[in-house]
Formats: C-alpha cells, structure tokens, sequence
C-alpha cells in the first residue's frame, strides 16, 4: 500500500511539472514539432482577347515557407538567413523578421520567404543537406502577360498582397504573399480571377520528416474572362503611336464594346507582376511621360472642335438654329470687350457648313444663343462631366464646369466669354477620349449612349438620350462632310468612309494637342474611334490619317 501511495505521489508531482509548471512550453513544442499546415494558391483564371489569344496567363514556380512559431529565436533566423543567402537569396535576418510578423495570422499557418523559384533553384535548395527544418518549398503559380505593354492599361497586373492591403482584405481568405490585383482589369475583376486557395495538414516529427498527412483541400481555380478587346487591333495602335503621347480608343457604336483601348507610352507589366527593385519602381512611377498613366480613360484633355457635337445638337433640338439657319463669319466675333478668333474668313455658314469647315465664329453664336446651362445639359446627356462605367480603375469624371463651378472653384460669376471658349471645347471643360467616344457613338447610332463593355460577360447597358433622329440626321451630314471635304479628309484616305471632326487643342505647353473622333463606314456605323496625340499640334494633318487608317485596318480585318 505504501509502494502503491508512493508511485501515486510520483506521478502526481511529475503531472503537476508536466502540465502545470511547463504545460505551455510542452504543448508548444508537441504541436510545434508535428502539425504544419500548407497553404496551396489557387491557379488564377486566364484573360482572354476577343479572338481567345491568352492576354494574361499563370505559370507554375516554386516558394519558400516557414513557420513563425518555429522560427521564433534569432539564433534560428539567422541559421536560414546564412542558408538561404548560401544560395544566392539575399534575406537579412532582419528582412526575415519582417516577412513572418507581417504574413503571421494563425499558430502553425506557413508564411512565404522567397517566391518565384525555378524548377533548378528548388532542386539545389532542397538538395542541400543543411535544408532548415523550419522552411517548406511550395509550388505556386505566378503571372505572365504574353502582349507586354501592348494591353498593359487593359490588363493591369499582380503582385505580392502588402501590409496595407491584407489589412484591408485579410478577412476575405488573404494571406502573406498571395499573389493579388494591382491594376486594370487584374484588379477590376479580382473576385472572379482569384479563385479559391486550397492547403495540407501534415504530420512530421522532431526533424521535420512529413510522418502523414492528415487532410487537403484542393484549391479551386479562379475563372477565365474573356475581353472584348482585339490584340491585333491593340498592336496596330500601339504602332500608330509608337513614339508618341496620346491615346487611341475603338468603340462598337452599337453594344459599347470596347475594340481597341491604347495609352502611349506604355509599360511592360511583366516585371512589375515578379517584382522590381526600389530604384526600378521609382524611375517608372517618376517618369516624366507617365508610361502607367491611362491617357484613354484617366487623361483629362480640352476636347477643343470635337465638342461643337454638343452645340449642334443643343441648338437644333432647343429650336436655337435650324438646319437652314446661318451665321456670316469674318473670322472673328466681338464678345463684351474681347475679340474670339475663327481659323479663317467662312463667309455664310450654316450648320452642315460650319462643322465641315469647323468655324469658331457659327458656334460662338449658337453657343450664346443657348447660354452655358443649356449647353452644359446637352453635354452631360451625351456622356461629358460623369465616368462612363468602363471596368477599369482610374477613371477621370472629366470636367463639366458651368456656374456653379467657376464660382466654388474661381469665386468669380460665369462670363459670356467663357462660354464663347467653352461652346468650341476650351476654357474650362474637359474630357477622356472614352468620353468622346461615347458620345460620338451616341450620334451614330441613333442616340444610345452605350456603356463601355470591356468583358463579355458583362451585360449590354447605355442610356437613351431625348434627341430626334432629324436632328442626328443633320449632325450626321455634317460630320460626313468633314472628310469628305472639310477639316477631315486625310481620315478617308485608307478605302473606307469616315464621318468625324477634327479638334486642335490650346494648352499651357508649347505645342497644342490634336484629336480626331470619327466613325465608320459613315452611311452605317460600326466603330467610333479617337486618336489623341499631345502636342500634336494639328488634328487635320497629324491625326485623321491616324483614325482613317485605324478604323479602315479593323473594318477590313473583320471583313466588314
């Protein structure tokens, strides 16, 4: 009975250190030595261009992953910080430090150390008789853009999820080096794209040996999106603007499909997706061309002539002006103490004549005749001063202006010069070159202000606006004169028939920026396009060849 006490008494002092004294440091080292669990990254889906040519795809590489609970000294983090530095990955102990308390969320989850290992580094590395058993190689997959800068504003690109954003959406399944979207439609359509991430639960014993695995989840891809972007289009573009600024964009007058969505200069969205240097990120970011700006969509430009639509359309349906009214031009018009200049003398004009010609001196007019809170009503019907919906990230509202306006922003009261300036798109309002698409499309095809489509999974949306198709008619015959024999005419250059306007912008710099709108084929349109060109001085000369052989290369490649 006395042997018997004394092994109970054993045995309750043994439990009394085991699990009170060093309860936490046993179980610490139990759980430490045998559960890990593996995080497995979902494939991302694949963009697709109109025509199923891969636009942005994932391939598989190879990562590092450690376990914060089990890399807790220094003496342990610096052990892998030599080893890893051994095979050419440069990972301070204090750079290490960093990765695990920011990509920590439970005990035993893996945080990835390095990313984007080829199939030979894994080899090596885990070859190596010194392979830590804290570390984990995982295979992962990571982003490629086969077109380059080509649909680089179009795509967008991934990169490693930082500090900030896992903060903001670590409740929604994101963990320490997930791949996420950065830019354009990557990020636009990450919910979709991203799919859902699967894992392991493995047993190992005290050396890190997997002893069995105890569950997985498959990881479930993402889905593909299919653009109603054309690649070869998008090539064609950026070769019209290679060496160029501007911007260049297609739209399907009838859905709102987006054809052809260029900014120039571009960037090469591949580096950025693995990663780049600081001194790397910064000359791209400080570069005074701006490659990552979205001209098409983000650039804020006066729409100079090709804003006389508003005026034509404004005065014909307020009953203002008829298709028979006309203005006599002396090439200039007298407004309160200031003098508004035409290109030239135009004699009699009348609406038809005054668009082919783009005579100041006849919009001035109508554009008094409305007053600034007519025009500025027209213009938001047709698509100017608001976004446009496109699925993509930075969009500009574009600048509407109008009393209320100058009066919050200038504390002066609206002029009747400012809305002579603003009748032929200077002055104060301001414009993408989606937004003038929009509304050019709106006239060629009857008066729907489609939505810009950019997926087709996407439905077809616009807006009816309240205009009378004589009024269009005779909107329409004006712009068809423009190339046929006014402003325009180098647009029909290429085989095609081409209605549009021409616009020469004033700006602070030195060289004016230039702009064409045009659709074709005129007598029934298929696509609206505009090509903006900063600095380019002259929007007959320089730019509607541009657009003509633009539109004339899509029409004839689609067979139409």
């Amino acid at each position: 009975m006395y042997f018997l006490f004394g092994i109970f008494a054993l045995l309750g002092v043994a439990l009394f250190i085991f699990q009170v004294l060093h309860g936490d440091n046993y179980i610490r080292l139990a759980t430490d030595n045998r559960l890990r669990i593996i995080r497995r990254a979902a494939q991302r889906g694949t963009i697709y261009d109109a025509n199923g040519i891969p636009l942005a795809v994932s391939i598989r590489t190879f990562s590092i992953q450690g376990y914060p609970l089990a890399m807790q000294s220094d003496e342990t983090i610096a052990r892998v910080s030599f080893f890893l530095r051994k095979h050419g990955i440069m990972r301070s102990p204090e750079e290490l430090n960093e990765i695990l308390k920011g990509g920590y969320t439970v005990p035993y989850r893996s945080v990835t150390l390095v990313n984007n290992l080829t199939l030979a580094q894994m080899s090596s590395i885990v070859a190596d008789p010194d392979f830590p058993q804290e570390l984990v190689p995982v295979s992962q997959w990571r982003r490629v853009y086969p077109a380059g800068s080509v649909a680089a504003h179009v795509v967008g690109y991934t990169g490693s999820i930082n500090k900030d954003e896992l903060k903001k959406y670590g409740g929604e399944g994101y963990q320490g080096g997930d791949e996420i979207g950065k830019a354009g439609v990557e990020i636009k359509f990450e919910e979709i794209l991203r799919g859902q991430p699967g894992g392991e639960a493995i047993e190992v014993d005290a050396r890190g040996r997997l002893v069995r695995k105890l569950d997985r989840k498959k990881p479930v891809p993402g889905e593909d999106i299919e653009l109603t972007i054309d690649l070869m289009a998008q090539q064609k573009a950026a070769s019209l603007l290679e060496g160029k600024r501007g911007a260049i964009v297609v739209m399907d007058v009838s859905n709102g499909d987006v054809v052809v969505l260029y900014s120039s200069p571009s960037y090469d969205p591949n580096p950025l997706s693995w990663g780049l240097r600081d001194f790397e990120w910064k000359a791209l970011t400080e570069d005074s061309t701006y490659p990552m700006m979205n001209r098409a969509i983000g650039g804020l430009y006066a729409p100079a002539s090709t804003f006389k639509i508003v005026a034509a359309v404004a005065g014909l349906s307020e009953g203002v002006i008829s298709s028979n009214t006309t203005f006599f031009c002396p090439g200039y018009l007298e407004v309160g103490n200031r003098t508004f200049r035409c290109v030239r003398r135009h004699g009699t004009e009348n609406i038809v004549g005054a668009l082919r010609d783009s005579c100041n001196v006849f919009f001035f007019q109508v554009g008094l005749k409305l007053g600034i809170d007519t025009l500025s009503k027209w213009a938001y019907r047709l698509g100017f001063g608001r976004i446009t919906g496109i699925s993509l990230p930075g969009e500009s509202a574009g600048n509407l202006a109008g009393r209320k306006w100058k009066k919050a922003v200038w504390g002066e009261s609206w002029y009747l010069g400012d809305t002579a300036n603003y009748v032929i798109g200077q002055g104060f309002v301001q414009a993408t070159p989606m937004q003038i698409a929009r509304a050019y499309a709106a006239v060629a095809n009857g008066g729907f202000l489609p939505r810009p489509r950019l997926s087709k999974g996407e439905p077809i949306l616009g807006e009816r606006i309240p205009v009378n198709e004589k009024v269009l008619s005779v909107v329409r015959q004006g712009l068809e004169q423009v190339v046929k024999s006014g402003t325009g005419r180098a647009a029909g250059a290429y085989g095609v028939k081409v209605a549009g306007k021409t616009g020469t912008a004033q700006t602070s710099r030195y060289k004016n920026d230039a702009l064409f709108v045009g659709y074709a084929p005129a007598d029934s349109p298929k696509y609206v396009a505009v090509v903006l060109l900063e600095e380019g001085e002259s929007g007959g000369k320089r730019v509607a060849p541009l657009a003509g052989e633009m539109l004339a290369f899509l029409l004839k490649e689609k067979g139409e």
